[in-house]
């Protein structure tokens, strides 16, 4: 079995969101392993002095026990264009190091920037984030994600969003799609009006 993996945001030496990765990773290897015991990602994650400015990305690779923790630069990708593709027996509900699937799919965008996987009819996620879209009054995330990020979990649970199933054909009719993840504040997310999705 390949690894399943956190991906956290390091912003001036303090790890965003730290409850929810613990949470998810708790999750993730209860329903894999059973009673594992617990591996407290507080304790575990050092920081270096030098990379206690600025933002970083911590990947942290695990199954039955802890395997790596790596902390990385990381760099915003621009997006400012959409592909709808399909697939319709995709399952990502945890977060393993292996893409092979999401990459193949993302290989179909084009000239796009980035993907809207549809699978089923209904909206799920990007290559790598949660999307939202914007009807005019509010922001909502589809209720189909492959995966539950934990940067969508927090929107959530303050009320800054709210989810609603997405159906491929409804698309048109909102007017922004953004997209999160841990490392993507909603505040500075890409944001691509509609009539910039190639369906």
């Amino acid at each position: 079995m390949c690894p399943l993996v956190e991906s956290m945001k390091l912003k001036n030496g303090t790890i965003q969101n730290l409850e929810y990765h613990q949470s998810r990773m708790n999750s993730a290897r209860s329903e894999l392993f059973g009673n594992a015991g617990q591996i407290n990602l507080k304790n575990e994650i050092q920081i270096p002095e030098d990379l206690k400015s600025g933002i970083f990305k911590i990947r942290v690779l695990y199954g039955q026990t802890l395997e790596k923790i790596e902390i990385e630069p990381y760099i915003f990708r621009i997006i400012q264009s959409l592909k709808i593709v399909h697939h319709e027996s995709f399952e990502y509900h945890l977060k393993y190091t292996d893409r092979q699937i999401l990459l193949e799919l993302f290989a179909r965008r084009e000239d796009c920037d980035d993907i809207i996987i549809v699978k089923s009819g209904s909206v799920s996620d990007s290559f790598a984030a949660n999307l939202l879209f914007f009807d005019g009054k509010k922001w909502v995330t589809p209720t189909t994600p492959l995966l539950k990020g934990t940067k969508r979990q927090y929107l959530l649970d303050h009320g800054i969003i709210t989810e609603k199933e997405i159906r491929e054909d409804e698309i048109k009719s909102y007017q922004k799609v953004g997209l999160i993840n841990a490392m993507i504040d909603f505040e500075e997310m890409p944001v691509i009006g509609v009539d910039q999705v190639l369906f």
